[in-house]
């Protein structure tokens, strides 16, 4: 077995940058002294095909030839006009380049991109939505039709380029496989807002024409693909770096759990990708149960797989060729669709037959193969004849040897891979005893160390231990036997066979509050039977009625994630989450991390696009979704944070509820006040106003809303406390029974009675009827006032139906329908029904005061009036009170309800 190290002393063939989209430029990426990433960077490769232009020292990968240009194009490395007939292109992967610009070109090409990524991190993609001006990271064209976008990087593609796509995700936390011990640039190649500049030569860098530019995606630095390699490697995450939660300062061994649950992201129904392919050579798309177009009379459409597993999947490309081209054009366009650009005589193209057929396996059709070959007979034709069947699937041939790509499993080594000619007698333990000396652990025994099969696909990235007697020449026929796309997606690591401890924290929510440790544990070990010695309940929410299960086995805490979102206690779903684990420890003296909420059904609805756009600018671990589980996972998280700060998107409603779970989980953090910033998504935002964060949140720039935050200055505000006691009187003050238990509650604005109140109820449950039509704040007003209007005809006497003590002063009421009670000066989307001026008797109030204003309405019209028109003092009742209380008994009705008031905060009156 021969052997030979490749050296890692640089990143790039010609000193060139690393790949855009790559998770880093570690000098350990890319290729070495002796390798070559050209069109034959395979196995058996090194044979040009013919009419392709070898690409040059600082192209890697590209399969370059001269095209006569017939509309307006572009550069994709300058990004230029490219002046008269001649263009360069790649067969491949459609980069197109001046002449003089193709010794500069340092993107890689599709084909051989997965294998200069340093890291492979699966992508998080979501559902599909039209983006304008965007283009294809896999095929570089434009995305016309609806795309898919990654929610944690700013990776588009067309669904069907979804299985080209690289692993090349942001690496958002440690996971025990190759943890950096440094952060560097993460780099994505295009899709720049226009009037980007380049942070070396200061130049526009951006382009609506091509795919150009490059962008680090934690610090936002922009640049050309040529001047990112003059740019230090080193990431500081940019202006926001005291606001992200650094990745190694995060721990989450998830094993085969999909980023989509490590990150917490809605999984939409999205079709699985490969439903509809993008054809190449200008064909239309197609896939399963779509119609193929009909080709040009002188051409002829054919369907192409990969493998047995698309052949089962029924997913397709297509490719468009002459009628008369020769097996060997046939077979090149073949492999083109499927980015590969190894030597095309390693492969043949097998026919499958028609459907009526496919259980015979002596038709004719099975008998049909084209070869990579060059015979020049009738026999090498391609599609020249009308028996020719129209499903072809490309076949690679058998091999007796191969040079195979080992790569360390730990960063701190001098090389990036070394590659080892494997036989048919070359197993997974002789494997590691060779590479062994050549990655500098001669010393240490080979039963240490393993063979792991890692699988990068772009939506999971898969790790599997191969057995010492593993064959590996027949494991590599086996793959490409399954998918040639999944053979260039699999990479083969050496690792120290260790015992990991495996701990994995899982948040379950939604159980029945108020009960005890055992309770729960008996509950849920009724519902999910739980395994002895496996898990154990490390924390327990009774108030929230959450637990958090810490889970020593991988295939146990899988088992219940998925039976947890599957079950219902007392009729009620139960909720589950993966969370990760705090390094607080680790964190750097002047970070302050930021939590962020958003509440995506809030006012507008523009809480979608925001939960993106956070995930990309902060650390996605540290943005959580209210819809999914509410806001205590958060706080679970940072309990050990030393210092942080909130940031909630969405309207009052949404605050209220992040701030009474922090009130009531308070004594459990680390930091028991963190500031907690506001950016109002909702229908009034009373309290967006007054922390002058604005009436409503109008599409502004995410990053410039982070920015903001930063810079904000904290202040002071009151919060209340409400009791809700309701008793009922029988014939004498000593038969008083308890009607229902008290009620605490939380006010931060304002507490309404009457009127105000019954007006949010009805908007309330009209929302919870149909949450479709509540999709911006002008609809939500307009019910108000649809609500307000059926009112108008109703009499309450509320002042004959309640009593208001201050001071332990009774006031007498004058006739309202409504009593308010105020703690910030908005009320209903911006009025200010006390007025902001003082007098003789009172000081202007304000928010931290440790005082109340109590108003009184007259009705509907009352209300409307103060709405449309504030007055500086509402006429009717207006009084300031450090707490106002209702006595429990005496002459009235039956039925009364004690309102007690207290504010948070230990104040003498001014």
């Amino acid at each position: 077995m021969a052997a030979a190290a490749e050296s890692g002393a640089r990143a790039w063939l010609s000193g060139g940058s690393p790949r855009p989209g790559s998770p880093t430029s570690s000098p350990e990426l890319g290729a070495g002294s002796r390798s070559r990433l050209g069109p034959g960077s395979g196995p058996g490769s090194g044979i040009e095909r013919p009419g392709a232009r070898p690409p040059g020292p600082s192209a890697p990968g590209h399969s370059f030839r001269k095209v006569t240009l017939t509309k307006p194009t572009f550069c994709h490395l300058c990004s230029d006009f490219i002046w008269g007939l001649a263009g360069i292109l790649c067969d491949v992967c459609n980069f197109m380049s001046h002449e003089k610009c193709v010794k500069h070109v340092k993107t890689p090409c599709t084909s051989v991109a997965p294998s200069l990524v340093r890291v492979p991190v699966a992508h998080c993609f979501g559902p599909r939505g039209h983006y304008k001006r965007k283009f294809c990271a896999v095929c570089r064209k434009g995305l016309e039709a609806p795309a898919l976008r990654c929610e944690v990087c700013e990776l588009h593609v067309h669904p069907e380029c979804v299985p080209f796509a690289c692993s090349d995700c942001r690496q958002c936390h440690l996971d025990g496989h190759r943890d950096p011990d440094t952060h560097h640039h993460h780099w994505r190649e295009g899709n720049l807002s226009s009037g980007a500049r380049c942070e070396f030569c200061r130049k526009t860098c951006s382009s609506s024409d091509v795919l150009a530019g490059v962008r680090c995606e934690w610090c936002g630095v922009q640049a050309h693909s040529v001047c990112s390699a003059v740019l230090t490697p080193e990431c500081t995450f940019g202006r926001l770096r005291t606001m992200v939660l650094p990745p190694a300062c995060v721990r989450l061994l998830s094993r085969n759990f999909s980023k989509m649950h490590c990150f917490r992201i809605s999984e939409s129904a999205a079709p699985e990708p490969g439903d509809g392919d993008d054809g190449v050579d200008g064909s239309a798309p197609a896939g399963p149960g779509k119609e193929v177009a009909a080709p040009e009379s002188s051409k002829q459409t054919l369907k192409i797989f990969d493998g047995n597993d698309t052949v089962q999947r029924n997913h397709f490309r297509v490719i468009s060729v002459p009628r008369l081209a020769r097996s060997q054009e046939v077979l090149e366009a073949a492999l083109r669709a499927y980015y590969i650009t190894e030597d095309p005589q390693a492969f043949q193209l097998q026919a499958l037959p028609p459907p009526t057929q496919a259980g015979d396996a002596d038709t004719e059709a099975l008998g049909k193969v084209w070869s990579g070959g060059t015979a020049e007979d009738e026999g090498s034709r391609g599609p020249g004849s009308r028996d020719v069947p129209e499903a072809w699937v490309i076949r690679a041939l058998p091999r007796t040897q191969e040079v195979l790509k080992i790569y360390p499993a730990w960063l701190k080594v001098g090389v990036a891979y070394v590659s080892l000619r494997v036989t048919p007698q070359s197993t997974a333990q002789t494997v590691v005893l060779e590479v062994l000396p050549l990655l500098g652990r001669q010393d240490e025994g080979p039963e240490g160390f393993q063979l792991l099969e890692v699988l990068m696909g772009s939506r999971q990235v898969q790790r599997m231990v191969l057995a010492d007697e593993e064959l590996l020449l027949g494991r590599l026929q086996a793959i490409r036997q399954t998918s040639l796309r999944q053979m260039s997606q699999t990479r083969f690591y050496v690792a120290e066979r260790r015992a990991v401890a495996p701990r994995v924290s899982l948040f379950v929510g939604g159980l029945p509050p108020g009960l005890s440790p055992q309770e729960y544990s008996s509950l849920l070990d009724e519902a999910m039977s739980l395994k002895a010695g496996l898990v154990s309940m490390s924390h327990v929410y009774s108030s929230q009625g959450a637990v958090v299960l810490d889970v020593a086995c991988f295939a146990e805490a899988e088992r219940l994630y998925m039976l947890v979102r599957d079950t219902a206690v007392h009729s009620r779903p139960l909720t589950a989450l993966v969370l990760p684990d705090v390094l607080h420890t680790k964190l750097p003296p002047d970070c302050c991390p930021l939590l962020v909420f958003v509440n995506p059904k809030s006012g507008g609805l523009k809480g979608r696009d925001l939960l993106c756009s956070f995930r990309k600018l902060l650390n996605p671990h540290q943005v959580f979704e209210l819809t999914n589980g509410g806001p205590l996972p958060g706080f679970h998280m940072f309990s050990q944070v030393p210092c942080f700060r909130v940031l909630v998107c969405g309207g009052d409603g949404t605050v209220g509820w992040v701030l009474a779970t922090l009130e009531e989980v308070r004594h459990r953090l680390a930091c028991q006040e963190p500031a907690v910033a506001i950016l109002p998504l909702g229908t009034g935002n009373d309290l967006g106003r007054v922390l002058r964060w604005g009436a409503g949140y109008s599409g502004e720039d995410p990053f410039s809303v982070l920015l903001s935050v930063d810079e904000a200055d904290a202040v002071l505000m009151d919060r209340w406390t409400i009791l809700l006691d309701a008793q009922e009187a029988g014939g004498g003050e000593g038969s008083v029974v308890d009607a229902e238990p008290p009620k605490i509650i939380h006010m931060s604005n304002y507490c309404g009675i009457g009127i105000d109140a019954e007006l949010s109820l009805d908007f309330h449950q009209a929302r919870e009827e149909e949450p479709g039509k509540f999709t911006s704040r002008l609809h939500n007003k307009g019910v108000y006032v649809r609500v307000g209007l059926q009112k108008l005809s109703q009499a309450r006497g509320l002042h004959r139906e309640i009593r208001l003590q201050v001071e332990q002063q009774e006031v007498e009421l004058p006739s309202i329908e409504g009593l308010i009670f105020i703690n910030i000066p908005s009320w209903g989307s911006g009025a200010d029904l006390w007025g902001s001026d003082s007098d003789s008797k009172f000081e202007k109030p304000r928010m931290d005061d440790g005082l109340l204003e109590v108003v009184g309405v007259t009705g509907v019209v009352h209300m409307g009036a103060a709405l449309l028109k504030p007055q500086p003092r509402t006429p009717c009742l207006t009084l300031r009170a450090p707490a106002a209380r209702l006595p429990p008994a005496g002459a009235g009705p039956s039925s009364r309800t004690a309102i007690t008031f207290k504010s948070e905060e230990s104040r003498q009156r001014p």
